[in-house]
């Protein structure tokens, strides 16, 4: 059996097509859903999904289920809900799981694919389970638009020198021509967008490695508390917390994990140096996982 996972933007061919030329299994679909841009940008989108939910029925034989991403520019909630997906469909130990990155926003599509990189880590077992891809469209219709724009201005001002309708067809002409304009200058969007305080989001490389349990211990505490002055306060709160004495023998194993956690290790802590200690948080992936576990038993 395979489950495939497919964000749906504004593409319908590279969703579907490769899938049944390729002659590829296709049991069950998950189709992601999200509010992009204007109303009238939600409502061809939400059309898509229908029609990519009838198909795959149709054509595939597909069980089809549609599921909302609630902000599609919020990597974090979207990496959370692709971890929990992907480990879903895995539980189900039913086949394998695909996941389809060619459309929705690219906050979206790096954060599952961020997800199903972290997913296969930590299940060793499953890591030919897990495909992540992309299909890349045979043309793009931007050219194309701008062109038949083109020629429907020229046959507007050809128009403007009849009597009939001649200062509503230059208006539309000009209206048209200032947005060739912007078409030419500055493709196919326009600005950048703030989003919590910045105009770009970071995506994190995602580790190649396992976690032990003490290395999660250390990450939930250092989820729970945001950071420690030194690695003996890290220490002493986890000694603390699991009932312990703190000795230097315990002290040195929790230095040792950390720096199997830290930059050069598995990447989920970061240390800045200030006198003789160093301060200890979590690094950007190392949030995501603590977010993506801290509801596990």
């Amino acid at each position: 059996m395979a489950t495939h996972v497919v964000p749906v933007g504004f593409d319908y061919d590279r969703l579907i097509a490769p899938l049944v030329r390729e002659r590829l299994s296709v049991d069950r679909v998950v189709l992601l859903e999200g509010a992009v841009g204007s109303e009238a940008n939600v409502e061809y989108s939400r059309n898509l999904a229908e029609k990519l939910s009838r198909d795959f029925e149709n054509l595939l034989g597909a069980e089809t289920e549609r599921r909302d991403v609630a902000d599609v520019y919020d990597y974090d909630a979207a990496f959370e809900q692709a971890f929990d997906l992907i480990s879903d469909e895995l539980d189900r130990g039913e086949g394998d799981v695909w996941v389809n990155i060619s459309s929705m926003p690219r906050t979206v599509s790096f954060a599952f694919a961020t997800a199903a990189d972290s997913v296969v880590i930590e299940r060793d077992d499953d890591r030919d389970r897990v495909h992540t891809y992309y299909t890349a469209p045979e043309k793009y219709l931007e050219t194309e638009l701008a062109e038949e724009l083109r020629a429907a201005v020229d046959l507007l001002e050809d128009a403007a020198e009849d009597e009939v309708e001649a200062e509503a067809a230059t208006e539309r002409a000009r209206s048209a021509r200032e947005l060739l304009g912007e078409f030419d200058e500055r493709g196919t969007t326009i600005g950048a967008k703030e989003l919590e305080g910045g105009h770009i989001i970071e995506f994190p490389v995602a580790s190649f490695s396992n976690v032990k349990p003490f290395e999660e211990l250390i990450l939930y505490t250092l989820g729970d508390h945001g950071e420690f002055e030194s690695v003996s306060e890290l220490a002493k709160t986890l000694a603390g917390e699991l009932g312990e004495e703190y000795t230097d023998s315990f002290r040195s194993k929790v230095i040792y994990n950390v720096d199997r956690l830290g930059p050069n290790g598995k990447g989920y802590v970061e240390q800045d140096a200030h006198g003789n200690a160093h301060r200890t948080y979590l690094s950007r992936i190392g949030e995501l996982w603590v977010r993506a576990h801290q509801n596990e038993d």
